[in-house]
């Protein structure tokens, strides 16, 4: 179940699916497995890095497999709330329009674009909702539920990715690293290349081939990180009507500024980086001329498709070149 608005009714949701949390369950237990020949030797410390590694596993699966999902259906009367374990019961709860007294929406530690809605009750209850997946209409959102429920004086929370904003923002203002951190760096890749051959001649031990190899990739390294490292820095895009501004760093550290159009696009769609759906998904965007864009972070696929939808429609992408 996604987050949706159907008629009247605010739809959120908390959770992976039994096959997701089925597949990071088997990674973790495959993991811990590796772990168990130690336990057939006679070595004290092997035998206790298995144990040990065995007990994290299971109680990684544990927490994997128990983790409720939890949905909210926000109605314009009251509040529906349904909890359910892995093969366990479903868990209901209703709560009236009548004993809702204070609403806030506090932002995430975690990604500057992701809301919950805490509610505080008559009995001074507090219950925190699931993440608002549109995050491009968290404002609206805010101030339909406020007024449905008859809160009075709500903070709007800030928003950079709001469709209200003449600019949304998406992901930090990129700035070079300092001369002194990128020395340092480059000292360190140095160093660590360098240590092995000098153990070895502190030893009175003959340097191995290897030691040999390590030291000019040390300075290979150190060259590169001297160098290239402002590349890392990421891309910071603003999102404006008819097109988008994005700002990212040369090698030496100067600013580098595209600007995407609609009639350039080619697709948009929305991708995964890394593991988990939940936080790690980015829009891309590719150029007719073969050019390819990949957004900042934005979160979970369901915040990233919202923010891939508000740009489609400020660039008036075509709907062959929309894939989200």
């Amino acid at each position: 179940m996604h987050d949706a608005i159907i008629s009247n009714d605010i739809r959120l949701r908390e959770g992976s699916s039994i096959a997701q949390r089925l597949v990071v369950a088997g990674s973790a237990a495959a993991v811990a497995l590796c772990f168990t020949p130690g336990l057939l030797t006679h070595d004290i410390l092997e035998v206790t890095i298995s144990v040990l590694a065995l007990l994290a596993g299971a109680a990684f699966v544990g927490v994997v497999m128990l983790t409720p999902a939890v949905v909210w259906i926000i109605t314009p009367d009251e509040i529906l709330i349904g909890r359910q374990r892995p093969f366990g019961k479903l868990q209901t709860r209703i709560v009236a329009k009548d004993d809702i007294t204070g609403l806030q929406v506090p932002g995430s530690k975690t990604a500057k674009a992701r809301f919950q809605l805490a509610f505080t009750l008559a009995s001074g209850e507090r219950l925190t909702s699931p993440p608002l997946s549109d995050v491009t209409h968290v404002h609206d959102t805010v101030a339909r539920i406020a007024a449905q429920f008859d809160v009075p004086n709500v903070e709007t929370p800030v928003n950079p990715l709001d469709a209200s904003n003449s600019e949304m923002r998406l992901g930090d203002p990129v700035e070079p690293f300092s001369q002194r951190d990128l020395r340092i760096a480059a000292l360190i890749a140095v160093a660590l290349s360098v240590a092995p051959y000098a153990y070895r001649l502190w030893r009175g031990l003959p340097p191995q081939w290897i030691d040999y190899l390590l030291l000019p990739l040390g300075l290979i390294a150190a060259f590169g990180v001297y160098r290239f490292a402002n590349l890392l820095t990421g891309a910071f895009w603003i999102i404006r009507e008819g097109d988008i501004r994005v700002e990212r760093l040369w090698g030496n550290g100067q600013p580098r500024v595209d600007h995407v159009e609609g009639h350039e696009v080619k697709t948009i769609t929305v991708e995964r980086r890394g593991r988990s759906e939940d936080e790690h998904c980015i829009v891309v965007i590719r150029l007719l001329s073969g050019r390819r864009f990949r957004s900042p972070r934005i979160g979970s696929r369901n915040e990233a498709r919202a923010v891939g939808a508000e740009i489609v429609r400020r660039l008036g992408i075509g709907a062959e070149a929309n894939q989200i």
